[in-house]
């Protein structure tokens, strides 16, 4: 009965696709989609009797910015409430999540609250850094240093020691990476460390059970990109005790040259063990031994209210959710609200690890969508088949790339592959042989004058200019992206919903025939490739 449900769904669906195309047979492919997915107002009826909405053709139309325009509102407004932030462990995510828990029972689904410890983090104050010996001297907070994430608070005086530096251009730095290179360190110390080789907070532990007080880790400089400051984190299992400051290659040689240097480090955050909770939902119909699920993050950085880093994908799948409560979808969709996802993808992390292997089978794909909606937009698709960045990722991942792919060919929208990066959600999924796919559309790095010209918008500018800012206010999103971007997630959702035939097919020949050409994920690969991030911050 349910196929037979599904099969009438998108027949009715396809023939109302047709009779609007017919309404249109002047205009291209493309020109009459784009009338179609992205009206200025859909019918009343429309999408309140689940023809549209299960179908791939008829769901966009469904998916209006206006809409998820509202859900963006609601999340400002809590941020508003909250000290300006929903971040996660306080009031505003908190509020959050109450959001969207009782939006979706309203709809009739049953939600599941997953708490889960982890290590809450918060600037409370600028960090200060000043040299008492040999002369005294200041440094300039966010250019000459500033807080690894993750630190701990302290106010340290003490002796600067270098530690197994390698400077110089094209250097191999491996400083700090083994408890021997701290052989004779002097207790009661602050380790001056380079970057390079391991974690930080690999180099930071280390350092801290040689007995110093205090670390600072600066940068590489063995290239022109690796000797300013970045935003690196410890990592949320850091453990050391003790402060962590990150600082410039140049000041890291200067200070590893002078002979007496005494340095004071005041690191003023919080950073304390609390729990959080992800959200989850799933459609009532569907197999439940085969499913899509859908993700985005829900909280917001400590220094705004995050509503296009990610209130833009949590609004868009909370939409999402809402107009497939009308669907028949054949595989079950599970839609998924993550927390502390920037402290490091702790949720998703959490969430995966939790799964039994019976469990993660059952998981075709997972669908990320972080930041779809920033001011200064490309729409980028994360590249599944390594073709553009040559790691691949697990199978079924090229396929789902090609489906939202299809999708833009479809509009006549262009659209590029970004680097399967690991620092957004999919990270755990993706080292655990889930397929993956989704949607992004950039954050801090700059547009370059062909991506202007292909996209529109300004060059030289970042795609988010509030990305992790506390202008991420109700002003930073574009609605265009939002709406285009929304319409993408129906129609590869709703596609999926009805068949993971391309997903399928692809899993079943990669397991046929012997790994060939660019990295197919399992162990060995994960560990090759350099994971440079495990959420948005550097790492190593």
């Amino acid at each position: 009965m349910r196929t037979a449900i599904t099969k009438t769904a998108l027949g009715l669906g396809s023939l109302v696709f047709a009779l609007s195309a017919q309404a249109n047979s002047d205009k291209s492919t493309s020109e009459l989609l784009n009338e179609f997915w992205s009206p200025d107002r859909v019918g009343f009826f429309e999408c309140r009797i689940g023809i549209l909405n299960s179908t791939p053709f008829g769901l966009p139309r469904c998916m209006q910015a206006e809409n998820i325009g509202y859900h963006l509102e609601m999340f400002y407004s809590i941020a508003e409430a909250n000290d300006g932030n929903r971040a996660a462990g306080l009031p505003g995510y908190d509020a959050s999540v109450d959001y969207v828990q009782s939006t979706l029972e309203s709809a009739g689904y049953d939600v599941t609250i997953q708490p889960f410890p982890f290590t809450a983090f918060y600037p409370v104050a600028e960090g200060m850094l000043a040299a008492t010996e040999p002369a005294a001297e200041s440094y300039v907070w966010e250019e000459d240093f500033q807080y690894l994430s993750q630190t701990e608070p302290g106010d340290v005086t003490a002796p600067v020691v270098p530690v197994d530096l390698d400077l110089g251009p094209d250097n191999m730095s491996t400083s700090g990476c083994e408890a021997e290179d701290f052989a004779g360190f002097p207790a009661g110390s602050i380790a001056l460390v380079q970057r390079g080789a391991c974690n930080f907070g690999v180099k930071a532990e280390n350092a801290a059970a040689a007995g110093a007080v205090g670390v600072i880790i600066f940068n590489q400089g063995n290239t022109e990109d690796r000797t300013g400051l970045l935003d690196a984190t410890l990592g949320e299992a850091y453990s050391g005790g003790v402060p962590v400051f990150f600082a410039t290659y140049d000041n890291g040689v200067a200070w590893s040259q002078r002979e007496g240097l005494v340095l004071n480090m005041v690191s003023n955050v919080v950073r304390e063990q609390t729990q959080t909770y992800n959200v989850l939902a799933e459609t009532r119909k569907g197999d439940p031994d085969n499913v899509v699920m859908v993700g985005a993050h829900l909280d917001s950085v400590f220094s705004g209210a995050g509503i296009n880093d990610n209130g833009s994908g949590s609004a868009a799948i909370l939409e999402l959710a809402l107009q497939m409560k009308r669907a028949h979808p054949k595989n079950q969709v599970r839609f998924a609200w993550w927390g502390a996802e920037e402290a490091g993808l702790v949720g998703s992390t959490y969430y995966v690890n939790n799964l039994s292997e019976e469990e993660k089978a059952k998981i075709k794909v997972y669908l990320n969508y972080d930041m779809v909606a920033s001011p200064n937009f490309a729409y980028f698709i994360y590249d599944g088949d390594g073709s553009d960045f040559g790691l691949e990722g697990p199978p079924g991942s090229a396929a789902t790339e090609r489906l939202f792919e299809k999708y833009f060919e479809l509009r006549d929208i262009p659209s590029e592959g970004t680097e399967i990066s690991f620092r957004s959600d999919y990270a755990q999924f993706f080292t655990d042989g889930i397929a993956f796919g989704g949607l992004f559309t950039g954050a801090e790095v700059l547009k370059t004058p062909e991506q202007a010209e292909k996209y529109g918008g300004e060059a030289g500018v970042a795609f988010d200019p509030c990305y992790h800012a506390e202008c991420d206010d109700i002003t930073n999103y574009d609605a265009e992206a939002l709406e285009i971007n929304a319409d993408a997630m129906a129609f590869v959702t709703s596609w999926l919903s009805l068949s993971t035939r391309v997903i399928d097919e692809e899993i079943e020949a990669a397991e046929e025939e012997p790994e060939t050409g660019t990295m197919m994920l399992n162990a060995q690969s994960v560990q090759q490739y350099d994971i440079t991030h495990w959420g948005k911050h550097w790492i190593k």
